[in-house]
């Protein structure tokens, strides 16, 4: 009996004292962890700042870089006339080659039709004298809100009558411009100017297309 007695009890004792170890491991394995959960933490903070820092560089020195503007006199063109232009669009460094037919009338406004070299129609957009824009048709290449917001633009900026104060780019002669917006460039050539009377039905907003 003693004999078991004191199996029993050093098994007891062991077990004891195998049990403070693990509790002793589990404690410091518990330390480690948090230990190693701070610094992470510390280090996704120091990156947050980081990049906070550098969106604030880039943000500064784009609002601190003023973009070059084409400077065009207005009334460079004649106020009545057909306009054809050849043109190069650069979009994400891909290249498409583009013609404009402009018709120009003092009273009624500028009708821009660009086709690709095929003749198909990608836009054909009228800005009234009021500035107002109506996209008479549109294409799975240009988009109606596209033509709106940029083909019009560009129209105003090489053959409106009046200074635009957004028309990044350069005047490389007198019928040579570069358009360069942030998400495309735009190169075009006045290949020939027809003065004229335009036909009024040209200028019609009722056969505008519908958003």
């Amino acid at each position: 009996m003693d004999g078991v007695g004191s199996f029993q009890s050093a098994s007891l004792s062991g077990e004891s004292g195998f049990g403070r170890n693990k509790s002793s491991k589990y404690t410091g394995w518990l330390q480690c962890f948090f230990r190693v959960v701070r610094v992470f933490r510390g280090s996704i903070e120091l990156f947050r700042l980081n990049h906070l820092l550098l969106a604030l560089v880039l943000l500064t020195g784009c609002a601190s870089t003023p973009r070059a503007q084409i400077q065009r006199a207005p009334n460079s063109f004649p106020a009545d006339a057909l306009i054809i232009q050849r043109g190069v669009l650069t979009v994400l460094g891909r290249q498409f080659t583009l013609n404009g037919y402009l018709a120009s009338s003092s009273t009624n406004g500028q009708r821009l039709v660009v086709t690709e070299n095929f003749g198909r129609v990608l836009a054909d957009v009228l800005v009234k004298p009021d500035g107002k824009t109506y996209v008479m048709r549109s294409s799975r290449a240009f988009k109606h809100k596209w033509i709106e917001r940029f083909i019009a633009a560009d129209m105003r900026c090489l053959f409106g009558n009046s200074q635009q104060t957004d028309c990044p780019g350069q005047m490389l002669g007198s019928n040579h411009f570069l358009i360069e917006r942030r998400w495309y460039k735009l190169d075009l050539h006045i290949v020939e100017t027809k003065p004229g009377v335009q036909p009024p039905e040209m200028f019609d907003t009722t056969k505008a297309e519908k958003p």
